[in-house]
């Protein structure tokens, strides 16, 4: 058997664009991996075969299902998924329960596949999934799989908010109703903008010059920023909203002040994420 953690992540801005030819939107958004996470086991099996234990699941026994095509392996593999990341939230649960299902499952191969043809797999399973397979942060554009490793000022801590009584509309609803209302006008502008404002990016404050999400938004947020955020905004598709504090105890108030209105953690980014590190830097 072998076991990792799968982290969530934060979108720090979500600028999208009009529909590509592949059928997927254009974006550029920065992904932060933070330290709320599932922990997925694996166990290879005797039987070509995937068994996923746990809770109702698509997305880590498609990622298997690629996998096994490119595996020398004539065995599978059974998979047990400990949920804590909340399902369709915003926060990238399944598809880093995906990318940790497919790093352990390759390593367990006789002969793993090399990172770049893994990378590609991800990527045909979901556009956040290469990011899962790295730590740290990321640019990601085109279709959110094209990834640059950006080190940014955040030694720093970050509430989540899942809303209760919430309705989530699936991700394909909430970008079909972006496009309905014409929210790609404007998109290289807007893009500009938030590279532009991204690279003056030195300390914590200057999060909050970052555009917010073109998707969804959240009254939640502005009070997030009441209580002390630095920055606050809807994450992904959403409905989980997040707000980063530079003080702990700060985002431990802030978290209490909201119980009233759903599930709160107080969680911290991961890896590599060194307050006055280059906006911009490429990772080692």
């Amino acid at each position: 058997m072998s076991s990792a953690r799968a982290f969530a992540k934060i979108n720090l801005g979500l600028v999208v664009g009009s529909v590509r030819p592949d059928g997927k939107h254009e974006i550029v958004t920065v992904l932060v991996g933070i330290d709320l996470h599932d922990t997925v086991e694996v166990v290879p099996t005797s039987s070509r075969g995937i068994v996923v234990e746990g809770f109702e699941d698509t997305i880590v026994r498609r990622a298997l299902s690629v996998l096994a095509l490119h595996s020398e392996d004539t065995g599978g593999w059974q998979v047990r998924i400990e949920k804590r990341i909340p399902a369709a939230a915003g926060l990238g649960g399944g598809s880093s329960d995906a990318a940790a299902a497919l790093r352990l499952a390759n390593e367990l191969c006789a002969v793993p596949l090399p990172r770049e043809e893994l990378h590609a797999i991800a990527s045909q399973i979901g556009s956040d999934v290469p990011f899962f397979l790295e730590d740290g942060s990321s640019l990601a554009t085109g279709d959110g799989s094209e990834l640059v490793p950006v080190a940014l000022p955040l030694d720093l801590w970050v509430v989540l908010l899942l809303p209760s009584g919430m309705r989530k509309d699936s991700t394909a609803t909430v970008y079909a109703e972006f496009d309905a209302r014409g929210g790609a006008v404007g998109f290289d502008e807007r893009r500009a903008a938030f590279l532009d404002a991204l690279g003056r990016v030195q300390d914590a404050a200057d999060l909050a010059a970052l555009p917010r999400n073109d998707l969804v938004s959240s009254p939640l947020a502005d009070e997030l920023v009441r209580l002390g955020s630095v920055r606050a905004d809807v994450t992904g598709a959403g409905p989980a909203v997040y707000g980063i504090f530079e003080d702990e105890r700060d985002a431990e108030d802030a978290a209490r002040a909201l119980r009233a209105h759903g599930k709160t953690w107080v969680v911290r980014p991961r890896h590599g994420l060194v307050s006055g590190s280059p906006p911009l830097g490429m990772a080692n």
